[in-house]
This record gives C-alpha cells, sequence and structure tokens, in this order.
C-alpha cells in the first residue's frame, strides 16, 4: 500500500503526459510556457508578499498584536476562545506564518493537551489567512474594490474560530 502511495503522483503525471500525446499536444514545449508564465506570476506577486511580511514583523514587534489581543479578549470569551488564543484570532487572518509561530508558542505554554492548545490547532488547521490571500489575488489581478471580500472573509474566520472552539468543547468536555 505504502509503495502505491508514493507512485500515484509520478503515475497520475505520466498519465497526463501521455493523455496530451495521445492528443497531439507537444508535452514539453507546453510544460515550459506554464512554467514560465508561472515564474511570471510569482515576481509579479513578490513586491505584495514583501509588504504583507513586513507589516506583521511590525505588528508583532511593536506589540500592537497583544494590545488588541487584551481588548478583544473579553468579547471573544464570550465565544468561548480562550485568552491565550485571542493574539492567534488576530494574527491568522494576516500570516500563516506568523499564525504557526504563535500556536507553538501557546501549544509551549499551556501545552498541547489544554484547552487552549487544542483550540489553537483547530484554529490553525481550520482558517485562512484571509488579508495575505486577499492582497495577493487582488494585487496580481489589479482589483480595488475588496471591502466586501474583507467583510466576508473576516466574517468566515470568526466563524471558524468560534465553531472551533466550540468543537473542542463538544470533543473534549472535560477540559
Amino acid at each position: 500500500m505504502r509503495m502505491l502511495q508514493s507512485a500515484f503522483i509520478p503515475m497520475l503525471l505520466a498519465a497526463v503526459g501521455l493523455y496530451a500525446l495521445y492528443k497531439g499536444v507537444d508535452v514539453f514545449p507546453t510544460f515550459l510556457r506554464g512554467a514560465k508564465s508561472g515564474l511570471k506570476t510569482a515576481v509579479e506577486l513578490l513586491p505584495t508578499m514583501v509588504g504583507m511580511l513586513t507589516v506583521v514583523y511590525m505588528l508583532r514587534a511593536s506589540g500592537a498584536i497583544d494590545l488588541a489581543a487584551a481588548a478583544l479578549a473579553p468579547l471573544l470569551n464570550l465565544l468561548g476562545i480562550p485568552k491565550e488564543c485571542t493574539a492567534l484570532t488576530l494574527l491568522k487572518p494576516i500570516s500563516g506564518g506568523g499564525g504557526l509561530a504563535l500556536g507553538s508558542e501557546i501549544m509551549q505554554r499551556c501545552g498541547p493537551d489544554s484547552y487552549a492548545g487544542r483550540v489553537a490547532a483547530v484554529m490553525l488547521g481550520s482558517s485562512e489567512t484571509s488579508f495575505y490571500t486577499i492582497s495577493v489575488y487582488s494585487g496580481h489581478l489589479g482589483l480595488n474594490r475588496l471591502r466586501y471580500a474583507v467583510f466576508a472573509a473576516l466574517c468566515a474566520d470568526l466563524t471558524a474560530f468560534a465553531v472551533s472552539a466550540a468543537m473542542v468543547r463538544l470533543y473534549f468536555p472535560y477540559m
């Protein structure tokens, strides 16, 4: 079974290549055009990515995330989100890497089997880096009107965070 799992992706790629040959597609030049297009897209996204990473680093280094988390802790506590995870609710929509680092800190401080550790783990797995994703795609596509997309993404993140806490309480009721 393990050998089949290891061979699945190469077999899939070979099957796609053989199908393309069967259909008369010149596979290698088509692959090169796609790689060139992908590289061009990556270069175009680089300034947006650098800007987002700079903002995330500045927010964490300045302590702004911690101050905002302290202010929002009572409100988020009503949703069942522990105070240890409030900073994560602010950072995760901005940065996946920052969210992972903060989640790791929560688990080291509180323990991975604690309520806060479990909520942090479920939050990390059930939410998206909304601002990052929106900024990268809208920057690439040249979109300017984003207020509805940002609002919808933040509502989805808040829902994911609240449901994460509810699911941990449901499946681990003795915490």
